[in-house]
């Protein structure tokens, strides 16, 4: 049991999606997340043992080479492939309810501002760190927010920007959403964003990296 779900770990960390897939090259023809996942459940290793001992221990070891530039984004992104393999096993679990998630966050790329990647990226690791997550997708003003915050009672919002241009966006739906709940943490992040800027709007987490923001998840918030 152990082993099978190292293996899956090691299928996160590198970015081995399925058997098909040629990448990473050292383990071209091995069974990949996909397969490993299935075979797990088969095995009767339940689903939040396989979230808690292989898909985030693989997603934080990718993350951690992130932060520290020993990977690059390339290979972010074949293990968040890997990871959404994975959790797509698993995730008729979690909307049954066997699986608690540790709680919910919504994240969208602020109005003005149609990048998507990087939102993307920082939601599969929060997927993959045991995080519920809806998108509301890109150019996101302050009312799509706040409708969604009262409808969905979320944990945290994350927003995201990638032009300077949209960071008063991004000011001004923090406001907004710290006034009316002041409850729900708000992370930010985007290229153009600083620890300085957050602090000016009032946003509770800034993070370069999507580890960071993860880690502010998890020592910061927990289920009621």
């Amino acid at each position: 049991m152990k082993e099978l779900l190292e293996r899956i770990a090691v299928c996160v960390e590198q970015g081995k999606v399925d058997a098909a897939s040629p990448y990473p090259s050292h383990l071209s023809g091995q069974e990949g997340a996909d397969e490993l996942t299935q075979k797990a459940l088969e095995n009767g290793i339940p689903p939040n043992q396989i979230l808690t001992d292989a898909l985030i221990i693989g997603m934080e070891r990718i993350g951690i080479k992130f932060r520290e530039n020993q990977v690059f984004l390339p290979e972010v992104l074949m293990a968040a492939k890997a990871m959404t393999a994975a959790m797509n096993h698993l995730k008729p679990f979690f909307t049954s309810g066997v699986v608690k998630p540790k709680g919910l966050v919504l994240m969208g790329t602020v109005a003005g501002d149609l990048h998507d990647i990087g939102k993307k990226i920082v939601s599969m690791f929060f997927e993959g760190g045991g995080w519920e997550v809806i998108d509301l997708g890109v150019d996101v003003g302050a009312e799509k927010y706040l409708q969604a915050i009262e409808k969905h009672k979320p944990n945290a919002v994350g927003l995201s920007a990638l032009l300077t241009t949209t960071m008063v966006s991004m000011e001004e739906i923090t406001k907004q959403i710290t006034s009316a709940y002041p409850q729900v943490k708000v992370l930010i992040g985007g290229a153009p964003v600083t620890p300085e800027f957050a602090d000016k709007i009032g946003a509770h987490c800034y993070s370069p990296d999507p580890q960071g923001a993860l880690d502010y998840l998890n020592s910061q918030l927990t289920l009621d």
